[in-house]
């Protein structure tokens, strides 16, 4: 490596892209090809960041796999900041890049490769899968010589994709011990943007993330409220934000019923009443003028409810409709999403400031571009959203929401294959 080439890492590294420029930007070269690419990713020149990392791939060849390898990992990780979470072949290209890192002695991009890996998953909502990929962490296994000291920025983004991971799993325990590495590991880097990060994770657990419905009104509750709440043996959790039934450990998923749950929302809003006939069939149906067709499929839904939740509840006829009635003498909470409405997920997913594409969305949220555009093209009309580009550069931004966390209304499923 010449003098010049060591400069522009030394400087890339210290976050420094604009002196990196200045040692490489005349140079057409491999490695000054891969060191522009990086410095223009840091300038937020993404589209061109991602063609000189490819020109760089091209240039080194299938004979210097190692340096082939650092560009896929640099190039995943400026389509990750892009938000183009459909490149390439999934984590697979990602995966194999950190095999032939490890491999060849370079731990610090093996796990960088991880990194991105499972920053896409937990994106995608597929926090079993990041879980895995964060699990075999090269630097876990050090070889012979000690265990590896990482650079404080690259631990830094380490310990905040595990805080993520935990906070959307609702351990709130292990988020807070995540963060506090990220913390330290982030004024030892002395990079702002990753300080300004550590600090906005560490407010979402001071915001509320959901509401707590009942016969008393509304009550606003933190993350570490809701995960005690869905912990409890003695509460019949009905779960609006994540569209599922808790009972202590045991969780019913209804994110793919929506008439299900929308019943059994219906009758956790009444208990410890009951619910008439006629409500659920103008909510859940979207009816004003029901008949006896309605009321007969208010039946045979109530029925599939009742069989699906008889491990947790039971669902009872009365002469005035239907009630819930937990097992073991549960209580039943009500939890609501802090934003109401099918744009829920959208909002929470662009509430990060970061530019998605439509085709991202739709992957993330596991459903169609056609629903998701007009899903936005309903939030631009209020003024919630707007677009940036044209064609296929459009991009759609949302300023982020500073009075409530949307953590609790991220996919936490893969989509439907």
């Amino acid at each position: 490596m010449d003098s010049m080439i060591a400069a522009a890492a030394r400087a890339l590294a210290a976050g420094d892209a604009l002196t990196a420029l200045q040692r490489v930007a005349l140079r057409n070269d491999p490695p000054a090809l891969a060191l522009r690419g990086i410095a223009m990713a840091q300038l937020g020149e993404h589209p061109r960041a991602r063609e000189l990392l490819r020109r760089a791939a091209r240039a080194f060849g299938p004979h210097e796999s190692v340096a082939c390898a650092r560009c896929v990992v640099a190039e995943a990780e400026v389509a990750l900041a892009q938000r183009d979470l459909g490149a390439g072949k999934g984590s697979a290209p990602l995966l194999a890049a950190a095999h032939t890192l490890l491999a060849h002695g370079d731990m610090a991009n093996a796990l960088q490769a991880r990194l991105v890996a499972a920053r896409r998953l937990i994106l995608l909502g597929q926090l079993a899968e990041a879980a895995n990929v964060l699990a075999s962490d090269p630097t876990e296994s050090p070889p012979a010589a000690g265990p590896m000291r990482l650079p404080p920025a690259l631990a830094a983004v380490a310990a905040l994709t595990r805080a993520e991971l935990a906070l959307r799993a609702l351990q709130i325990d292990a988020a807070h011990a995540a963060l506090q590495q990220a913390g330290q590991a982030a004024q030892q880097s002395g990079v702002p943007a990753l300080q300004a990060e550590v600090a906005h994770a560490h407010a979402l657990l001071g915001r509320p993330a959901a509401r707590l419905l009942g016969p008393r009104g509304e009550q606003a509750l933190l993350l570490q409220d809701v995960a005690a709440l869905r912990a409890s043996a003695d509460t019949l959790v009905v779960d609006a934000c994540r569209h599922a039934v808790h009972a202590g450990h045991v969780a019913l998923p209804l994110a793919r019923r929506p008439v299900i749950f929308a019943l059994v929302r219906a009758l956790a809003q009444a208990w410890p009443g009951d619910a008439d006939r006629e409500a659920p069939i103008a909510t859940v149906f979207r009816t004003r003028h029901p008949d006896e067709t309605h009321r007969a499929r208010l039946r045979v839904e109530m029925g599939r409810l009742r069989k699906l939740i008889a491990p947790l509840a039971g669902v009872e006829a009365t002469a005035r409709g239907f009630a819930l009635r937990p097992l073991h003498g549960r209580s039943v909470a009500l939890l609501a999403p802090p934003v109401e409405g099918a744009q829920g997920a959208l909002q929470a997913l662009l509430a990060d400031g970061a530019a998605w594409s439509t085709s991202a969305l739709a992957l993330a949220m596991g459903d169609s571009q056609r629903t998701v555009q007009r899903a936005l093209a309903d939030l631009e009309a209020q003024g919630q959203v707007r677009a940036i580009g044209q064609a296929r550069a459009r991009r759609w931004v949302a300023a982020p929401r500073v009075g409530f966390t949307t953590i609790l209304l991220l996919p936490t499923s893969p989509p439907n294959p």
